[in-house]
């Protein structure tokens, strides 16, 4: 549940960067010809069922299977997809009423009806997966069916936010003939209502998109075909871009890469769209581990770690040093943890410890995922290791995993001190606190801060005016500094390149910057 209810900030407006001569830029036409689209991405799904994902899974997700609300291009706030309409009924916004597209069909034919959308909000539920999508349907009681047609949600508490909930591809509707209320699918199939289909998926390499004959929506397809492929870093991908062996990349791209591209470094038959990013980056500590759950331990990190030496030094400017978790752009950012900590300081940092009882360098691991957020993550965790321990306050291990087993290691627990990327599902001060806290949250590590989530959050949640809530937001951003058990590192900007004769990148992006591949076409004249 983690947004507004109007005046949604368009933080993913793009400005653009032309590397093209004598030609416009990403100009309309219509569906091409020659093929699929062949989109390159860094970010793999972790699975295909929507029930256990809260990460960048939702990219697919969003293509092939369908929600209730989503954002058509240029929209700010979610508007009817699958559902012809939906509305609060009720003045305390506790009853939210959705009515289908009459005529709904899976892409397998089978009927998509009211009984197939409460099968899948109740399966999130019901199986509940560890730092899975039921983390967003806390103040949701039960699904009621009125017919074939019509859902009432029936909310446990007043949530102005919902309908933002309903448009994240974590609720994306399933067929419950293929989809079992108790448990995952793990065939590798997926019967969605999305646009395209899924033709066929090599895990961790490519996913095959056709479209779906039966899809019924707002989506205007511009090509007949998309397929992604899945890279490791950013140099094969970009490379296999200038030799257009892809048309398009998104998510991934090496800083190194960024400035080649906007200099025109080989890439002049290359076009590069840089937008106003909310992504961000931060470290985890887990309040399990012995060093790591220590609070001066947490508060001594924090005043060492140096983000203008981060952003300048591995990420070449491509991204900007962040002190809350909440980005710039949004209402209710602070810049807390400079506020409170300052400019990098080792004595500071060393009387946090000895103050604690601590006078002997503290053993930590640090640990990151080696296939997920971009080539340079491994540089920026050893120029986090060079900083801690060129202090003399800390020796650091480093271990890395592939994002699919990455996940389930935090999950469980297992990692001291770990990395993570969040993009928003929503471009609201909300999304970038709510997911974090909580016996249950998108870490799969308990953070009761029973302030944040009993008070400040309900309370803002009351609020359609997002201007009106900025004071809730910066109190609960002063807890998050105080525990200092997330500590933010930088803030990105989104950019896509893409070959010359591909059309739409403008346009690709929902707010909460996942890529709607139904909007790239292949120019036909120029």
């Amino acid at each position: 549940m983690f947004n507004r209810k109007r005046s949604l900030r368009q933080v993913a407006a793009i400005a653009s960067i032309s590397l093209v001569t004598g030609c416009g830029y990403f100009s309309d036409s219509g569906s091409g010809s020659e093929g699929p689209i062949v989109v390159g991405t860094t970010s793999a799904p972790s699975t295909l069922d929507p029930a256990a994902s809260w990460d960048g899974s939702w990219e697919l997700f969003r293509n092939i299977y369908q929600t209730l609300l989503a954002y058509p291009n240029g929209a700010t706030t979610p508007q009817p997809d699958a559902a012809e309409s939906c509305g609060f009924t009720d003045d305390s916004d506790r009853t939210y009423r959705c009515k289908l597209r009459e005529g709904m069909k899976f892409s397998d034919g089978d009927a998509l009806d009211a009984s197939a959308v409460k099968h899948s909000f109740d399966r999130i539920k019901k199986i509940n997966v560890s730092g899975g999508p039921a983390g967003l349907l806390g103040s949701l009681d039960r699904v009621q069916v009125l017919g074939d047609r019509e859902v009432v949600f029936h909310l446990n508490q007043p949530d102005a936010t919902f309908p933002f909930v309903l448009a994240t591809p974590a609720m994306s509707i399933v067929d419950p003939d293929d989809y079992p209320a108790g448990a995952l699918r793990k065939d590798g199939k997926v019967y969605g209502s999305g646009p395209y289909k899924l033709r066929s998926y090599d895990e961790g390499k490519k996913a095959e998109l056709v479209t779906n004959e039966n899809y019924k929506g707002f989506a205007e397809r511009r090509n007949d075909a998309v397929t992604i492929r899945y890279f490791q870093d950013s140099a094969a991908m970009v490379k296999a871009l200038r030799d257009k062996q892809i048309d398009v990349t998104y998510r991934g791209l090496a800083a190194g890469d960024i400035v080649a591209l906007e200099k025109k470094d080989g890439a002049e038959n290359l076009q590069l769209v840089e937008g106003a990013g909310t992504d961000i980056s931060y470290l985890v500590f887990n309040p399990r581990d012995p060093w790591a759950g220590k609070l001066a331990v947490r508060k001594a990190v924090a005043q060492v770690v140096d983000r203008a030496a981060i952003t300048h030094k591995i990420y070449k400017d491509t991204v900007d040093p962040l002190y809350s978790m909440v980005p710039k752009g949004l209402t209710g950012h602070t810049t807390g943890f400079f506020d409170d900590f300052g400019d990098p300081d080792t004595a500071k940092a060393r009387k946090f410890l000895t103050d604690a009882g601590i006078t002997e360098p503290v053993p930590l691991a640090f640990w990151y995922t080696s296939d997920r957020y971009g080539s340079e993550t491994a540089l920026q965790f050893a120029e986090l290791k060079r900083q801690l321990e060129a202090s003399g306050l800390f020796t650091i291990t480093l271990k890395d995993r592939p994002w699919k087993t990455y996940v389930e290691g935090y999950q469980k627990g297992e990692y001291p001190v770990f990395g993570r990327g969040w993009f928003p599902d929503f471009p609201d001060a909300d999304n970038f606190i709510a997911p974090f806290v909580g016996e249950q949250n998108a870490l799969g590590t308990p953070y009761p801060a029973h302030e944040i989530t009993a008070t400040l959050l309900p309370r803002s949640r009351q609020e359609s005016d997002r201007a009106h809530v900025e004071k809730d937001f910066e109190e609960a951003q002063q807890i998050l500094v105080d525990d200092a058990r997330l500590l933010p590192l930088w803030q990105g900007k989104q950019y896509v390149a893409a070959n010359e004769d591909i059309s739409g990148g403008e346009r690709a992006l929902d707010p909460s910057t996942i890529m709607m591949m139904w909007q790239l076409s292949r120019k036909t004249s120029w």
